[in-house]
C-alpha cells in the first residue's frame, strides 16, 4: 500500500525518538494506535455500507430479470392454452375413458358399499366387555382390612 522501505522506518522512528522524547513515546504511540484502529473501523463500515448497496442493487436487478422472464414464460403459456382450446371444445371426451384391452372386464353395475364395520360402533352396543380398569360393582365392595398398630396397648 505505502512503500516505505526499513531505511525511511528508522530515519521515522530517530526523528519521532528525538521530537517527542523517549519518556512521552510509548503514550504517543498508544495514541497513534487508537486513531489508527478508529480510521480502520469507519473504513470498514464505509465499505460495507458500499458492499451492501451494490449486493442490493445486484439483487434489483435479478428480481427485474426474474419477473421479465416470468411475464415472458406466462405470455407464452397462455399463448399455448388459448391455442389448444379450440381443439378441446370440438373434440367429445369420453365421460369415464376405459382402456380397450379392459373394457370387456370392466363391471357394469358399481358394487353397493359394504356396511361399517363392527368396530366403529360402540363397545355395549357391540356385546364385548369394555378394556381397562372398570369401576368397582357395589355388590362385590371389598372389606376394608384394619391396620395393625403395635403400639396400642391390648393387641398382640
Amino acid at each position: 500500500m505505502f512503500d516505505i522501505a526499513p531505511s525511511e522506518l528508522l530515519l521515522v522512528v530517530i526523528v519521532a525518538i528525538v521530537v517527542i522524547g523517549p519518556k512521552d513515546l510509548p503514550l504517543a504511540l498508544r495514541t497513534a494506535g487508537r486513531w489508527i484502529g478508529k480510521m480502520r473501523r469507519v473504513s470498514n463500515h464505509f465499505r460495507a455500507g458500499i458492499e451492501t448497496m451494490i449486493r442490493e442493487a445486484e439483487l434489483a436487478d435479478m428480481e427485474k430479470k426474474w419477473q421479465e422472464q416470468n411475464a415472458q414464460i406466462m405470455a407464452q403459456s397462455a399463448a399455448a392454452s388459448a391455442a389448444e382450446t379450440p381443439h378441446a371444445a370440438t373434440a367429445e371426451v369420453p365421460a369415464h375413458p376405459v382402456d380397450p384391452v379392459l373394457a370387456p372386464h370392466a363391471p357394469t353395475d358399481p358394487a353397493p358399499l359394504p356396511p361399517p364395520p363392527e368396530k366403529l360402533l360402540p363397545v355395549e352396543s357391540r356385546g364385548e366387555r369394555p378394556r381397562g380398569p372398570q369401576p368397582a360393582d357395589e355388590g362385590h365392595a371389598a372389606a376394608p382390612v384394619a391396620a395393625h398398630n403395635p403400639t396400642e396397648p391390648g393387641q398382640p
